[in-house]
């Protein structure tokens, strides 16, 4: 008797920690709001940009985006992107989305941005070098490195980090 209670005791914290595990690794990640610092818990499909997420209908994104007025930010669309800029600075954007075949395929981000960005990518956004990005997000799937810059594909995450100078950009997709 007293091993059968210790055998469902074990089987229910088991199967707690498995459910708190999911609970935790979907968790959603707004960019400008949450402080998420473990590389391991992202993963695109729960990464938004002022509420828009992957997978979004095309009208969503404008309403949020466009439609709904962000403070401090510009908002522009051109062909099939949807762009943030900077008022105080509007050289570029810092941010936007892709909407194709009427749902958004793309969010992107960039060091402009990094003000803005809470958790892990506003370090990831100020890096110095692709090291700096590893030390923070671990070793890429695959990438490429040399003399111009880095590309570093987190493929499995849904995410890559393209690394220019003192320019990077980090854009999430829907993982391959």
């Amino acid at each position: 008797m007293m091993q059968s209670k210790w055998a469902f005791t074990a089987l229910m914290a088991t199967m707690s920690s498995l459910c708190l595990a999911a609970i935790v690794s979907a968790e959603p990640y707004e960019l400008s709001k949450n402080d998420l610092t473990d590389p391991k818990g992202i993963a695109s499909q729960e990464v938004s940009l002022f509420g828009v997420k992957l997978g979004d209908a095309e009208g969503k994104a404008l309403d949020v985006l466009v439609n709904e007025r962000i403070p401090g930010i510009k908002t522009e669309q051109e062909a099939t992107f949807i762009f943030l800029l900077d008022q105080r600075k509007p050289t570029g954007p810092m941010a936007g989305v892709r909407v194709q075949d009427g749902k958004v395929d793309l969010i992107f981000i960039n060091n402009r941005f990094a003000y803005k960005t809470r958790g892990i990518f506003r370090n990831v956004l100020n890096s110095e070098s692709p090291d700096d990005v590893r030390k923070l997000l671990g070793k890429e799937d695959y990438g490429d490195e040399n003399v111009m810059g880095a590309m570093l594909a987190y493929d499995k995450q849904g995410f890559q980090v393209n690394y220019l100078g003192k320019d990077v950009n980090v854009e999430f997709s829907i993982p391959h």
